[in-house]
């Protein structure tokens, strides 16, 4: 059922552009390349394995350990924060799959904002890292601590790290974290809890906009497209394509107590939705318009 679903958007998208075409709208190059199945052979395989999986692990190893030793000296998470930019960029720039962004000048602003995005890749990450041009703190799965250098830049830079399985573990964490919202540093969670195994958006978890409640932060919502495709869970195979960063309107949940938390996580899962289907055709209008 989900091939039939999946062709069946394809073809709609794929009418839509033509539609968009035949108004005279200037459709760019990317917007085919982004939903037309590719191949991917030996020579991306050996690619991905001789070159682009050691140069991530170098720049992981290096600079991890310059994150591990500046985080001695700063405590803020500044400087931490700017290597995982420096990371994410050199990943970026290694895999060669641009992205396109939509929708970022609704990204930032005055109240207190945690950014809710969708979750099917470890690449996920380095796209946030490059695209949000501002510092901001990660909600993170206590699992990722066994990691090396990853685990420990996340336990060193400030990021908040909750047990799922034993949530009481992690209160001092949520107070951390919600005195940090308040104080106007920006939060990114993950709702779904992981990385989805087949690319379809998962259940959001119960507690997911809880902070955001707290705090009263406008949550924003964040589709990342095509990012499943470019590595999912149990390979190193990197499928170098294009991708896309699709940013929602604010959802305010100024004046809403806890009692609304199953309303609001609807809500942002709508809208997520809306962005990760939403027609190429209107992407490409919206980014034309945008520029």
């Amino acid at each position: 059922m989900s091939k039939i679903g999946t062709t069946a958007e394809l073809q709609k998208e794929e009418a839509e552009l033509r539609l968009a075409r035949q108004a005279g709208t200037d459709v760019p190059a990317w917007a085919d390349e982004l939903h037309t199945p590719k191949r991917y052979g030996w020579f991306s395989r050996l690619r991905s394995y001789l070159v682009f999986d050691p140069l991530i692990w170098a720049y992981t190893l290096v600079l991890g350990t310059i994150s591990l030793a500046c985080s001695v000296f700063d405590r803020s998470g500044r400087v931490q924060h700017n290597l995982a930019r420096l990371w994410s960029w050199l990943i970026m720039k290694t895999i060669l799959s641009p992205v396109t962004v939509a929708g970022l000048e609704k990204a930032d602003g005055p109240r207190p904002r945690v950014y809710a995005v969708t979750h099917a890749s470890a690449l996920d990450i380095p796209i946030l890292y490059v695209h949000l041009p501002f510092q901001f703190r990660i909600i993170f799965k206590s699992e990722l601590l066994s990691y090396p250098f990853v685990g420990w830049h996340l336990k060193r830079s400030g990021q908040i790290c909750i047990n799922q399985q034993n949530p009481s573990a992690s209160i001092g964490a949520i107070k951390s974290a919600l005195t940090s919202l308040r104080s106007g540093m920006p939060l990114v969670i993950f709702p779904e809890g992981g990385r989805s195994p087949n690319g379809e958006i998962l259940p959001f978890l119960p507690g997911a906009f809880f902070l955001a409640i707290k705090a009263q932060a406008d949550i924003i919502p964040i589709a990342l497209v095509g990012t499943f495709d470019l590595l999912p869970m149990n390979t190193y195979h990197i499928k170098s394509r294009p991708l896309e960063m699709r940013v929602g309107k604010p959802i305010a949940t100024v004046g809403l107590t806890l009692r609304d938390t199953e309303a609001v996580s609807a809500r942002v899962k709508a809208a997520i939705e809306n962005q990760h289907s939403r027609s190429l055709a209107d992407t490409a209008i919206l980014s034309d318009h945008n520029s």
